[in-house]
């Protein structure tokens, strides 16, 4: 639907309009707030168990290991939904598949709203009480209904700009039909199925359509010149490693790991497979000060776009094979592009087209751009794909091309193959591409304490955990991530030798990394001492194993380390089983969604009000949250409010500025990563 992000604050301000649903209902307390102030609107109260009691808000070390007590379950009630549209966040992104899920809030649209409704920009139509919170009313979806929220001058802009999806949907313009034409002949659309999956509305478009505010046709940036015979050319490892100009962490090079071993830490029958790599970084160089690999800390990983997927570019354009692997010089007049992260400069660099479409252009994780469609546009053939593209590039075109980003995830070879006859060179191609970035993943050990013997000396390995990643394809069945796609092929061949009794390390199997984020909130506000509690949702639980490695070095860590790990099913998605070098039991509590008693980690915090009020009190307290920033945290935040209002007699103003300034003071550290 057109105008997602900005629909969604009037959508909202039906939902406000109609009698809200009944609340689900859930066990209360008997506890009190201040005296005069109402219970605060949303909270939900912590039950009672050895772990929280409703009249101990002081803050006491726990006697015994929390046991959850569940209350009684309640079927038949309306449960919330709400989506947002599909943008990357990266680390991501990013989210985090693994978690579940929990409704996500938007804490900031309804005094907007009232804004709205106070000076006359929408209306409130009332609707009969539903099950469901979405409204069945219609929301704007033509330019006049969108001016008319946004004013003429467009001086009510900045009351949605929180929703606003940044793609310029309030520079629609309506598309007028000829008044020359008699019979109007809507643009015949290419008639194959990849364009079907696109799902475009075009509207009362055809070949005659009068378009506005087309993009220019962008610059050429980049070009390719043949060898000269004075030239020096070099050995290729396309497949195996990034070429030597590609650098996400100047001044150092991208190392080349090998993988010691790999395994499969999910069952089979798991929604989402989760892997463990062994990298040896024995050999990796020294980098200025004392810079090293650290608990907590994450590594990026430069992976390539799948070789399938760059012979498809390939043979779209019409690129003969000889021509792909031939070394030219790539000329460039600025930018950083390929480097990833080098300097802003024209560059001369010798390299291959496989090599730049491998691993510095992005060919599927990002949403296209017009851009992308003006300079498919300028190469069409067809003059209805001409039309079509030129169309998504206009002021006219402006909803469809919101639709084609807020939708489906889209590739590159998925635009090609819906508009056959537009075939640009390969330089024009790249140039309106994203770069391809590096993945980042959290080590999931303490890598100062790793060591495998190999009869000569002790190797140095560094752990991790990988969740594939998938979206649907449009040619049907999932479509894997650029980089959780690697590492899976990767552990696959790893583990296939493994099973046919051949030593993985003879198959000489890398993966291109680098030191990365060794400064991240996780590594920095660890530490040796004090108590915490360690919360992480599917593969976000991997990179506490490491802190559990780290404390058990010189500490007892019963009744000073709690983890709440939230999974699906504990038969088929627990990871890292048995691997924390302690009794589990002890510290560790499982939180199922769709397994056991269907909770998640949110609950678990409510039912440890306790321990989480101890934490949030002590003066070497530290609570860590690993999770999807949209499901996971925001539930595990609202959870912890939720503890500061019953534990603190406070309302929910006071509560939520008592969080920020445990935030502030490193005692709440919440990550989200994108693995």
């Amino acid at each position: 639907m057109p105008f997602q992000k900005l629909t969604r604050l009037v959508r909202k301000a039906f939902r406000h309009s109609s009698s809200a649903p009944p609340a689900t209902p859930i066990i209360n307390m008997p506890h009190t707030h201040p005296e005069g102030q109402p219970q605060p609107e949303g909270h939900i109260c912590c039950p009672e168990t050895s772990t929280s009691h409703p009249n101990d808000p002081i803050p006491l070390e726990p006697k015994d290991i929390p046991h959850i007590q569940l209350p009684p379950k309640v079927t038949n009630q309306p449960t919330d939904s709400l989506n947002s549209s599909a943008t990357s966040l990266n680390y991501n992104s990013s989210s985090n598949p693994e978690s579940p899920t929990t409704p996500a809030t938007e804490p900031h649209v309804d005094n907007d709203l009232e804004i709205l409704k106070d000076e006359g920009l929408i209306a409130l139509n009332p609707a009969p009480p539903e099950a469901r919170r979405y409204s069945e009313q219609p929301i704007p979806s033509e330019p006049q209904e969108v001016r008319k929220i946004l004013g003429e001058g467009g001086e009510n802009k900045n009351l949605i700009d929180k929703v606003c999806c940044g793609v310029g949907c309030c520079k629609l313009e309506a598309l007028e039909l000829d008044p020359k034409s008699k019979d109007h002949v809507p643009v015949v659309v290419p008639d194959n199925d990849v364009f079907r999956s696109l799902k475009l509305k075009l509207g009362p478009l055809s070949l005659d359509s009068k378009l506005t505010r087309t993009l220019e046709l962008p610059d050429e940036v980049m070009s390719f010149v043949p060898l000269t015979d004075n030239t020096t050319t070099f050995q290729s490892t396309v497949q195996k490693h990034p070429p030597r100009f590609v650098t996400p962490h100047p001044p150092f090079e991208v190392f080349s790991a090998k993988v010691h071993h790999a395994r499969e830490l999910t069952k089979a029958g798991a929604e989402k497979r989760t892997y463990h790599f062994d990298l040896d970084v024995t050999d990796y160089p020294e980098e200025s000060g004392t810079v090293d690999f650290v608990v907590g800390g994450a590594i990026g990983v430069c992976a390539p776009n799948p070789e399938e997927v760059v012979n498809e570019v390939f043979d779209h354009l019409g690129i003969p094979r000889f021509v792909r692997d031939k070394q030219v010089v790539l000329k460039t007049t600025g930018g950083r592009w390929p480097t990833i992260w080098g300097d802003e400069m024209p560059r001369e660099l010798i390299t291959t087209r496989r090599e730049l479409l491998t691993w510095c252009s992005d060919l599927q994780s990002y949403p296209p751009s017009k851009p992308l469609f003006r300079v498919l546009a300028e190469y069409a053939h067809a003059p209805n794909e001409k039309k079509i593209l030129q169309y998504l590039a206009s002021a006219q075109g402006q909803a469809a091309f919101c639709d084609l980003r807020t939708g489906p995830h889209l590739t590159i070879p998925q635009i090609l193959n819906a508009f056959p006859s537009s075939q640009p060179p390969l330089h024009r191609l790249i140039s309106v591409l994203s770069t391809l970035m590096p993945r980042f993943y959290s080590l999931s050990q303490d890598p100062m304490i790793s060591c495998q013997r190999d009869g000569s000396g002790c190797r140095r390995i560094i752990e991790m955990a990988v969740t594939v990643h998938e979206t649907p394809n449009w040619r049907g069945g999932p479509r894997k991530g650029v980089g959780s796609g690697f590492m899976e092929r990767v552990a696959q061949k790893a583990i296939a030798a493994t099973n046919n009794g051949i030593n993985p390390l003879t198959l000489d199997l890398r993966v291109p990394m680098f030191r990365g984020l060794m400064a991240n909130p996780l590594a920095r506000e660890f530490c040796m001492d004090g108590p915490m509690m360690l919360i992480g949702s599917g593969v976000g639980i991997a990179p506490f194993r490491g802190f559990v490695h780290r404390r058990l070095r010189s500490d007892n860590i019963t009744n000073k380390v709690w983890v709440v790990q939230g999974i699906r099913d504990s038969l088929l998605d627990e990871i890292y089983s048995g691997d924390w070098g302690v009794q589990e039991d002890k510290i560790k509590t499982i939180v199922q969604s769709r397994g056991g008693q269907h909770e998640y980690v949110q609950d678990a915090v409510r039912h440890q009000a306790d321990i989480v009020w101890f934490l949030l009190n002590a003066l070497d307290g530290r609570i860590f949250v690993c999770g999807s920033a949209k499901g996971m945290g925001e539930g595990v935040e609202r959870a912890i409010v939720d503890v500061i209002i019953d534990k603190g007699n406070l309302n929910g103003e006071e509560a939520w500025g008592f969080l920020e300034g445990k935030k502030k003071e490193g005692v709440y550290i919440a990550v989200c990563p994108s693995h």
